[in-house]
């Protein structure tokens, strides 16, 4: 692999949260004598020692250790891996799982303000919302919050 497809790769696994936090840990065989393992790749080391425990009957300790990861992180993606196969070893999404912004409170606010003006633009819903909450929320934020509420009560 050249130096730049080797760059890239590292940056798209960082960009996906997929790049191992210590791949100079990683002393398995298979990922220095084959280029087709690579110990950057967090997603195929935790394969890979699941792997060794499963199909070679590593212990959980030796395979953890030669993956450069913990024992509770070898537990943890074996059952991520049960739960969903190969999915369930991806890093799971960072950030809110919900609109956490929007309270009944910030609803009953923003349903009151479009009542009196049906027409009011999205980006002057969340200035005032700032203004009235000391909340920023995206005026995007702000139409799927309203969507999404629309949408359930279908």
């Amino acid at each position: 692999m050249s130096n730049s497809s080797d760059d890239s790769k590292r940056k798209e696994l960082a960009r996906r949260g997929s790049l191992h936090p210590h791949p100079e840990k990683v002393t398995d065989a298979l990922f220095h004598t084959d280029p087709f393992f690579d110990p950057r790749d967090a997603v195929q080391v935790k394969y890979e020692m699941i792997r060794g425990v499963r199909v070679e009957s590593r212990s959980v300790s030796q395979a953890a250790t030669h993956s450069g990861f913990s024992r509770p992180t070898f537990y943890e993606a074996s059952g991520a891996f049960d739960r969903a196969g190969m999915p369930g070893l991806l890093p799971a999404k960072k950030g809110p799982r919900r609109a956490h912004k929007f309270s009944e409170t910030v609803m009953s606010f923003v349903d009151k303000d479009l009542e009196g003006e049906p027409s009011l633009a999205m980006t002057t819903l969340a200035e005032r919302v700032r203004e009235h909450f000391d909340l920023k929320v995206h005026p995007r934020s702000i139409k799927r919050a309203l969507d999404r509420r629309a949408k359930k009560k279908l």
